[in-house]
């Protein structure tokens, strides 16, 4: 984006990779040290929306009517969280793509529209798993993509086909597009086949580009049953501190500056 607003798409071809719960706790993370954070969840299945406690109104705007014919506006989808700072457009559960396909640029134009880049800094966007015009919309209109991953033998093969499509898109519609990172979830380095297969996918794809990562911790899952963040939910927890510390690793890597670092609010 040519403003201040950055966007980040976290993305990953396999589901149940740790991606809304990621979104929801990254974005709450963001908001909590003062950036104006919008959660625009593409996936169908609404996760983001319901780890925030917000459900899409029925017969009202969601982040998929932008797809529709004759467009939409996704700042009329934008509803506040209980959490000051965090807003969320929900998904369409309804939405099956067959109106569109839309153009590749129809996220992005809305996220260059003056309204919205004043009133957020941060944009991050819940994508679907599946490979269709929703995802790279969402990558044609992003600064960076994070990529959560689970510690098993096939999440390689998903970060590749992911990343086949990042080098497509970010050779050919969006340049600036970065690779942030490769994000474990729900690892315990502890077990043998979690550190082989993290060894093996740093091999691949460079150790630079491995995060620190988020351990397992149910409090997680019950967290996101409650619809909450897990730093309102169990701040003390393995999780709430792991993505506190994810949040300001994104945030040095990024060489971002979001309005407020004031450590008093880790949890």
């Amino acid at each position: 984006m040519t403003s201040g607003l950055r966007v980040l798409t976290v993305s990953n071809r396999k589901g149940g990779s740790g991606k809304s719960t990621t979104a929801v706790n990254l974005a709450a993370e963001w908001a909590a040290r003062g950036a104006r954070t919008l959660v625009v969840d593409l996936d169908t299945q609404g996760h983001s929306g319901l780890g925030l406690g917000v459900a899409a109104p029925r017969g009202g705007a969601t982040a998929h009517h932008i797809f529709r014919p004759g467009g939409g506006d996704l700042l009329a989808a934008t509803t506040p969280t209980a959490w000051p700072g965090l807003f969320c457009a929900p998904a369409d559960p309804l939405f099956d793509g067959s109106e569109g396909p839309a153009a590749i640029d129809t996220l992005a134009r809305q996220l260059r529209r003056p309204e919205l880049t004043q009133a957020f800094d941060v944009v991050i966007l819940d994508t679907p798993p599946s490979l269709d015009f929703v995802l790279m919309n969402a990558m044609a209109a992003a600064d960076g993509v994070l990529i959560p991953m689970l510690p098993h033998a096939l999440s390689g093969e998903g970060v590749k086909q992911l990343s086949r499509l990042f080098f497509r898109i970010a050779s050919t519609e969006n340049p600036r597009l970065k690779l942030v990172g490769l994000l474990p979830v729900m690892h315990n380095a502890r077990i043998t086949h979690h550190r082989t297969v993290l060894a093996e996918i740093a091999r691949q794809f460079g150790p630079d580009r491995m995060l620190r990562g988020i351990r397992s911790d149910i409090l997680l899952a019950e967290a996101f049953s409650a619809g909450r963040p897990i730093r309102a939910f169990a701040p003390r927890s393995r999780g709430a501190m792991d993505y506190f510390l994810l949040a300001d690793e994104l945030i040095r890597l990024w060489r971002w500056h979001p309005p407020s670092l004031d450590a008093k609010d880790a949890p």
